[in-house]
């Protein structure tokens, strides 16, 4: 699962959805946008969602088998606004891994799924104001500190990563900034538990973000 760690919250905001730092070790590596083929797996390519909104639905391999389950569609959903005329955000990756046995020792749960969303200023040159992105980390992870009271079996961790905007004019110095990683977990004691908490996660995600500025 990686390092988490605790963002601070006012008190009164526990026992809401649960909000991290996550300290993810791959996250040091300067990433590019736009990039072609992931370095993990040759088979995963980069797709302009913005261009092509269609391949949110026909293109995103590590969703299929799983369409039967509400949270799959919220996904959709959410990827489809954030990627449309309405959002000033866009995605340049995300991620899915359907419910398997639960490696976090401290929740009481036999399963989890998991899995990640990039985000970043679709106007790039917001990217590379780096007080700015922290700032956005900030208030989304007040906003969903305070999202959905009492939900204990669902986790969203933050992490903010270097990325080089290759798009943007300019010495390699130039172009250099950095975007969101917003992980999320969930977890249940059967597919259908944890697929339904994926969902509640999701729908708290997808809240959230349809505010942020």
């Amino acid at each position: 699962m990686g390092e988490l760690r605790h963002r601070s919250e006012p008190a009164q905001h526990r026992n809401r959805m649960h909000v991290f730092e996550h300290r993810d070790p791959g996250s040091l590596v300067v990433r590019s946008h736009p990039w072609s083929v992931s370095r993990s797996d040759s088979a995963h390519r980069y797709y302009d969602l913005r261009r092509e909104p269609g391949l949110i639905r026909a293109g995103l391999e590590d969703f299929r088998g799983w369409e039967r389950h509400p949270a799959i569609e919220t996904f959709y959903r959410l990827l489809e606004w954030l990627n449309g005329s309405e959002s000033e955000l866009e995605t340049n990756d995300c991620a899915f891994c359907g419910p398997t046995a639960n490696e976090h020792a401290g929740v009481a749960k036999a399963l989890q799924c998991s899995g990640r969303l990039m985000l970043l200023f679709r106007e790039l040159t917001l990217n590379t104001d780096t007080v700015r992105v922290h700032a956005f980390t900030d208030r989304l992870a007040l906003a969903l500190s305070q999202e959905d009271e009492g939900f204990d079996w669902g986790v969203a961790g933050l992490t903010i990563v270097p990325v080089r905007f290759t798009a943007l004019p300019g010495a390699a110095e130039d172009q250099l900034g950095c975007q969101l990683m917003l992980s999320f977990w969930a977890w249940g004691d059967a597919e259908d538990e944890a697929m339904a908490n994926l969902e509640r996660t999701l729908a708290a995600l997808a809240s959230v973000l349809r505010d942020a500025r």
